[in-house]
């Protein structure tokens, strides 16, 4: 399972496990070095007790370099923190490991190595993340120190408290900022692809969702209300736009409303807020979308919808905007709707140009018609 997420954000990620199969990889060659007493920094003789730590360390290490491969390859999926925090805990056991036995067994000074975990956890989780892991370390090497290197535990703890703090706080301010560059870049999308008033996508939405389903069935609505200009006229454009928000609503209603049930509608309509477009919501799953052009004209896109269907929803629709709308106070007002429709067929190159044309000749007619019967 995926989830949503910010391009930049991927981008992070990607390069956080990228740093992490890179450097775990040299930590890899340099324990395998070390363990099999290659080089003249190694020791001519390794206990039985780091040989089962360099092992146990090598074998950790080759999981979480699983891990960060996944996450590179798989920044999105809903599996990307819990195994992030599973790496932090193999590398955090790696290196306490490491540290505790050579700090018994040899004078090398190996308690720096500390902080490089608490680093990776800022890195990865923030703050919290860095405390957590320096807790941890500070416990683990206090409690386990040798009584050579009980004088270093007071200056080890101090040291990497500060790092903690350092690493963890500009993690934590580096992620909040990433955190409102991803709300703007989302604002200015929706306010480039939706009407301000309605919230509805706008003609350039309406045209890049029409052109994702180049060549399969679609039927078009063009719609234009009856009796607007009147409201605009005698209860002025603040009226007017009201007026223009809740048919917005109501359009959305519309085509979230299942024949058998409203609770389905509102389930449609739950999904199509998660799927990030403000005004699509899903019939049964069709994926049907509900934009303005512009003034008091809306156009209704019903993918893979023959005749009989869009009949259906233009009904629905008329029935929903015909209800009366209650604008400034208590005053309500009535206003219908003039529907027109065009259909492509399956293997089709019409354009939404030309749907939206054929529909406004319809919606002319019908429009005509109301006029002469008045």
């Amino acid at each position: 399972m995926r989830t949503a997420i910010d391009d930049s954000l991927r981008s992070r990620r990607r390069t956080i496990e990228t740093a992490a199969l890179v450097s775990r990889s040299i930590g890899l060659i340099y324990t395998i070095v070390y363990v099999a007493g290659i080089g003249s920094w190694a020791p001519p003789h390794i206990s039985s007790g780091m040989q089962v730590v360099c092992w146990l360390g090598i074998a950790a290490m080759s999981t979480a370099n699983v891990l960060a491969w996944f996450g590179r390859r798989r920044p999105e999926s809903r599996w990307y923190s819990p195994f992030s925090a599973l790496q932090i805990a193999l590398d955090t056991l790696t290196i306490v490991a490491f540290v505790i036995v050579s700090t018994r067994e040899t004078p090398q000074a190996t308690w720096p190595l500390l902080g490089l975990t608490i680093t990776i956890a800022a890195i990865r989780h923030r703050l919290l993340g860095a405390m957590l892991v320096y807790l941890v370390t500070t416990v683990a090497f206090a409690a386990t120190a040798p009584d050579s290197a009980r004088h270093d535990i007071a200056f080890v703890a101090g040291i990497n408290l500060m790092l903690a703090v350092i690493t963890g706080t500009q993690s934590t301010a580096f992620s909040r900022q990433l955190l409102t560059l991803q709300e703007t870049r989302q604002a200015l999308h929706h306010q480039a692809n939706h009407d301000a008033l309605t919230g509805l996508p706008n003609r350039s939405q309406l045209a890049e969702y029409a052109a994702s389903r180049s060549g399969q069935p679609m039927a078009v609505l063009l719609l234009d209300l009856n009796g607007f200009k009147q409201v605009n006229d005698h209860h002025g454009h603040a009226a007017g736009d009201q007026l223009l928000h809740e048919v917005g609503v109501r359009l959305r209603g519309a085509l979230g409303a299942d024949a058998g049930s409203a609770g389905a509608g509102a389930g449609a309509r739950a999904r199509a807020g998660a799927r990030g477009v403000a005004g699509e919501v899903s019939d049964g799953g069709r994926g049907d979308l509900a934009g303005r052009l512009g003034g008091d004209e809306f156009l209704v896109l019903l993918p893979d919808a023959d005749a009989n269907r869009a009949a259906q929803v233009a009904d629905r629709i008329r029935d929903a905007i015909r209800r009366p709308i209650r604008i400034a106070g208590e005053r309500e007002v009535t206003v219908g709707v003039s529907i027109g429709v065009a259909l492509r067929p399956a293997g089709a190159d019409t354009t939404l140009d030309a749907l939206t044309a054929e529909a406004d000749g319809e919606m002319y007619q019908e429009k005509r018609a109301r006029n002469l019967a008045a």
